[in-house]
């Protein structure tokens, strides 16, 4: 916001050394507070202390100090526009950056709990708390960018009726979203797996196959092949058991970790081809490594 104070000499000193320092607000009040309002959520949840007010005076100060530092942000960037930046303008421009954005924080902190006010105010809506407080903090912040504070009025009267407005168009966005998907939200879908439970129950069936597939030795295995794939996957086994490693069959079968390896890689190519056979549209046998 322009303001013709910002275009006179010793603007910067009149608008920053000349008033008295304006206290920063704590806040260690707002999360627990917040916290408290989302177990209790009713009206008789704690309200917030008594932080700190602005004066009308004292609104119009930190105002426009904000707004002049923005205001000095924007010749700094018009002329960078044009040319690079000094190094020193360049700290320059980082500096009323950081004074800008220290402001902001300033009146946002000390205006919080106008949010928790308004969002007390439209709770007969069947709207989620946590939602109600982040709009009505992203709106807080943008009241503050377009409050103009040299019309007179409170900033509190600009800033709560934007906060309504917000939670006004969230209303019919969360009202529109009901209506497109009309489902109340369930916990125990959110704690189910079906995509484990449809790849598991896929896994039963094509093992069941294979079973089947090595018990009619429709692969046409030798007496060796079919005795490594048995060992070697656990056919014999329950599912949570380990099945034997290369070393431990070939010790049974009196032959080399790498040549049980081979021999595992020819069966399985031949009960690949089976199974294809039988299936027409399967691809590779899932259940087995290569």
């Amino acid at each position: 916001m322009d303001d013709p104070r910002f275009h006179r000499a010793g603007a910067a000193r009149r608008l920053f050394d000349d008033p008295d320092p304006i206290k920063v607000p704590s806040v260690a009040w707002y999360q627990p507070l917040l916290d408290d309002r989302r177990r209790d959520d009713a009206a008789g949840s704690p309200r917030p202390p008594k932080t700190l007010v602005l004066s009308a005076a004292q609104e119009r100060v930190i105002f426009g100090q904000f707004n002049y530092a923005r205001f000095r942000m924007s010749k700094l960037q018009r002329c960078a526009q044009r040319r690079p930046l000094a190094a020193a303008q360049t700290r320059e421009l980082l500096g009323w950056h950081d004074r800008a954005e220290s402001l902001r924080w300033q009146i946002a902190e000390t205006n919080l709990a106008l949010v928790l006010a308004m969002a007390k105010r439209v709770r007969a809506a069947d709207l989620d708390f946590g939602d109600l407080i982040s709009e009505g903090n992203m709106a807080l912040m943008r009241s503050i960018d377009k409050f103009d504070a040299t019309r007179g009025f409170k900033f509190s009267t600009y800033a709560c009726r934007a906060i309504l407005k917000a939670y006004s168009r969230l209303g019919m966005k969360t009202m529109r979203q009901r209506q497109i998907a009309p489902v109340e939200f369930d916990p125990a879908m959110e704690r189910g797996d079906a995509v484990a439970e449809s790849r598991a129950h896929c896994d039963r069936g094509v093992l069941s196959e294979v079973k089947e597939l090595f018990s009619d030795n429709a692969a046409s295995l030798t007496e060796i092949e079919r005795t490594v794939i048995f060992h070697r996957f656990g056919l014999d086994r329950p599912l949570h058991e380990a099945p034997m490693t290369l070393e431990q069959l070939g010790a049974m079968v009196g032959v080399t970790k790498e040549r049980v390896r081979q021999i595992q890689s020819r069966a399985l190519s031949k009960m690949r081809v089976a199974l294809e056979s039988l299936r027409p549209r399967a691809s590779v046998i899932d259940a087995f490594p290569n």
